[in-house]
């Protein structure tokens, strides 16, 4: 394929892979990235930011192709795509990516479920395309971490590519097709990296993506001609967000599937990197309460050692807003001592303000030397937390990968706890939601996707 753009390259291994080659961990992994995209979105859909846009796409109207989960509307498949997956997204729980916290997942369930409506895709096709987007969106991505967010990036440049691909494999785009669709996607999308930390931004993108990967296919298809080449060439989207290794896109195509070994389930909200360092911060404390109890008054010092530290992504340590909590290290760490660890529970405003909570957040320190990076990912090594006690007992823990990510494996239980602990968020009644589960877990042998689609839906309910 040496001759070939890197764009016709991506689109004959996402267009030429057949499902039979896809191993059954992988397509066990979009189920469960589905499950999880699900449930993050019924704990978004009543946010500030959800509502807003869902408002002005229902507003817009248009030909009702694909539904708006936990509603009764039905959008065109670039709005359905885009206020699914800013639900998804608004409330800081959807999936990451261990090299890049891009939230692949998000964007590949939300333009999946909505073309797949239009295209009657069988259930194992919607999963197959999943895993095949994730995989090009991961692979570009790799190449693009950390230079991108040095550059003030958002993942959002490279998740609309797994919407591209897995949007195109459902509608059936040859090569050609498919390489063009993928050259409009490097063409049109942004997202500045500080906005998403900051501000309800970080949903915006992924809406944005998602919107942008349909658009792409459907112009694609269409028979829409862009610029082959822009991926590799001077000036284009490679060396514009400072890519390396960018012969590593392609190669080793098969022998593993980035959805198995990096990406992870958020099982507690907020920014992941912080996860496995909160993990850490629980386990200490626990150490400490067996070695004759703990009180939190006791504490004198709390350090926190994090691969995190080399980006500077820390966060307000006394956040007041889920933004602000999301992406707080110093309240994720303060929070697990003191409760025991870090949840769903800690994304409301009266968490934010507990006493005890503040207290220890006050008390919290960061390492002034960290470890430096084994390699250039510097969100895929987790952190240590070390508990000084008043009267000098000190209790450490280290957490290289939080549960629910490749690394530790990615048990159905957890994702069914996290499932049936944010879908009733959605306004589904307990029958529903089971319903909605099933659905997933019956993906691979369903003919079509309407079971689960309805299960979404909310009889009698008019989003706004």
């Amino acid at each position: 394929m040496s001759d070939m753009t890197l764009c016709e390259q991506l689109a004959a291994l996402a267009v030429d892979t057949p499902l039979s080659a896809l191993p059954p961990l992988a397509i066990e992994r979009a189920q469960m990235v589905l499950a999880s995209t699900l449930a993050s979105a019924a704990a978004g859909y009543g946010i500030d930011s959800t509502r807003i846009v869902r408002g002005l796409e229902i507003a817009d109207g248009g030909r009702p192709a694909a539904a708006v989960w936990f509603g009764d509307q039905r959008l065109p498949l670039r709005a359905a795509a885009r206020v699914n997956a800013i639900a998804s997204d608004a409330a800081a729980s959807d999936d990451s990516d261990l090299r890049s916290i891009a939230h692949i997942g998000t964007v590949i369930s939300a333009v999946s479920l909505a073309v797949a409506e239009a295209s009657r895709s069988t259930g194992a096709q919607v999963l197959g395309a999943m895993v095949l987007g994730y995989e090009i969106a991961g692979r570009i991505d790799e190449s693009l971490t950390p230079e991108r967010m040095r550059r003030g990036f958002h993942g959002s440049v490279s998740t609309v590519f797994g919407g591209v691909v897995a949007g195109g494999r459902l509608l059936g785009l040859d090569q050609a097709r498919m390489a063009q669709a993928i050259a409009l996607a490097a063409t049109s999308i942004g997202g500045m990296a500080m906005a998403a930390d900051t501000s309800c931004a970080r949903e915006y993108h992924a809406g944005l993506a998602a919107s942008t990967a349909v658009n792409a296919v459907l112009a694609a298809q269409a028979g829409f001609q862009a610029e082959l080449a822009v991926l590799e060439s001077p000036r284009g989207f490679l060396q514009a967000l400072g890519a390396q290794d960018t012969n590593a896109i392609t190669a080793g195509w098969g022998e593993s599937w980035d959805i198995v070994t990096d990406m992870a389930i958020k099982l507690m909200p907020g920014a992941h990197p912080f996860h496995a360092t909160a993990e850490a911060a629980a386990d200490a404390a626990a150490l400490a309460r067996a070695d004759g109890g703990l009180r939190l008054e006791d504490i004198a010092q709390v350090e926190i050692s994090a691969a995190v530290q080399w980006t500077h992504f820390q966060g307000d340590p006394h956040p007041r807003n889920l933004v602000d909590a999301a992406h707080s290290i110093v309240y994720f760490v303060a929070a697990a001592i003191a409760d025991g660890a870090f949840g769903w529970q800690h994304m409301d405003v009266r968490k934010m303000a507990d006493p005890a909570i503040a207290a220890l957040q006050d008390k919290v320190v960061m390492d002034p030397a960290p470890p430096p990076l084994p390699d250039r990912f510097p969100h895929r090594h987790g952190g240590a937390v070390t508990i000084t006690l008043a009267d000098g007992r000190r209790f450490r823990s280290e957490c290289k990968a939080p549960r629910g990510s490749g690394p530790r494996g990615v048990s159905w239980s957890d994702v069914e706890d996290k499932f049936h602990r944010l879908m009733p968020e959605s306004g589904l009644d307990a029958a529903a939601i089971a319903e909605c589960l099933e659905g997933v877990r019956q993906l691979p042998s369903a003919q079509r996707i309407d079971r689960l689609v309805e299960s979404t839906r909310v009889a009698g309910v008019v989003p706004a």
